[in-house]
């Protein structure tokens, strides 16, 4: 028998982020059990709410939110997750998990994941900040740590801009990550 797979889906500081809204739904539409942490930036674009509706889960917002229980929320999310992604992923958040900062629930959720565990980032931002050294030398570290990146796009950025920074499409994100999620997840659910 198939288990539900647990899928983490963090939400960062991004335009984009009221896009994770329909991605939550697609992944619980998908039969994963979602749970969502989200950046103090992230709730200026959007609230938890959304979230905890379509999740049926409590949203994590703050480092010292805490569910019933004696783990910290950060810890037991982890240990349950078969996958984590970040979507979207701003240039913050990326520099923030390349050098391995435990600064908010989101990165420590991040830095407490099993290293088997994959970690799935879907960027997005300003073409500039994506092509800025700094960012790719971001990028290259957590790809060597085995983080897979879904995008970005090419196209008009929210920014008014035009080139690489899109979020990748809701549909395409949450497809690879059912793909990922259950890639030799049996047992019983």
């Amino acid at each position: 028998m198939e288990k539900t797979p647990n899928v983490v889906l963090g939400v960062t500081g991004s335009i984009a982020a009221h896009r994770a809204v329909d991605l939550a739904s697609l992944l619980v539409k998908g039969g994963c059990a979602v749970r969502v942490v989200m950046t103090a930036d992230a709730c200026r674009f959007v609230t938890p709410l959304p979230f905890k509706v379509l999740s049926r889960n409590p949203v994590i917002t703050d480092h010292y939110d805490e569910d019933e229980g004696w783990k910290p929320s950060h810890i037991a999310v982890a240990d349950a997750a078969d996958l984590m992604v970040v979507a979207p992923a701003s240039a913050h958040t990326l520099a923030r998990l390349a050098h391995g900062m435990a600064d908010d629930a989101l990165a420590c959720v991040a830095l407490a994941l099993n290293p088997a565990t994959p970690l799935l980032l879907a960027p997005a931002m300003n073409g500039k900040m994506w092509n800025h050294p700094a960012t790719q030398a971001n990028v290259a570290t957590l790809r060597q740590r085995g983080a897979e990146f879904l995008g970005p796009d090419e196209g008009l950025l929210s920014c008014g801009y035009e080139g690489v920074g899109r979020l990748w499409p809701v549909e395409r994100i949450a497809a690879r990550v059912l793909e990922a999620a259950r890639a030799g997840r049996h047992g019983p659910s």
